[in-house]
Formats: C-alpha cells, structure tokens, sequence
C-alpha cells in the first residue's frame, strides 16, 4: 500500500465515520483510480458553494456535470 492511499484511506474513515465501510471502500477506490478528476470535482464544488450555492445543489450539479467519467471509473 503506497501512502498516498494509506492516507487516503485514514481521511474517508474519519470524514465519512457514518457512511457504511463497504461504501467508504468504494470511494476510496474510486478516488484511487482518478485522483485529478476527484481534485476538479472539490475544486467546483467549493467554488459553487462560495458563489451561494448549497453544498448537496452543487455537488448534485456537478456530478451531473462528470456523471460520464464517474460511470467510465466504476466500470473499470
């Protein structure tokens, strides 16, 4: 295990204490395969709840947005 996923790893279980484990295992792994569109991903919606947008409106238009990559990572 490299450290970028152990570190990884250790931030999903501590941000998303109440998500099941299986669910975080999967983030985890999706982050893993892709980090830069996960990095584009927070960087959007950041800048959209900065702009007065609520957090789930925003992360709901923007995995809209990227639903086609996601759909391709889970795939692999």
């Amino acid at each position: 295990m490299s450290v970028q996923s152990f570190l990884l790893k250790h931030y999903a279980n501590w941000k998303m204490k109440d998500v099941p484990q299986a669910q975080r295992d999967q983030m985890v792994t999706l982050v893993s395969k892709d980090p830069h569109l996960f990095k584009i991903i927070g960087e959007e919606i950041e800048r959209r709840k900065k702009g007065g947008e609520s957090e789930m409106k925003a992360s709901m238009e923007v995995m809209k947005k990227y639903r086609t990559e996601l759909a391709a990572l889970m795939q692999k």
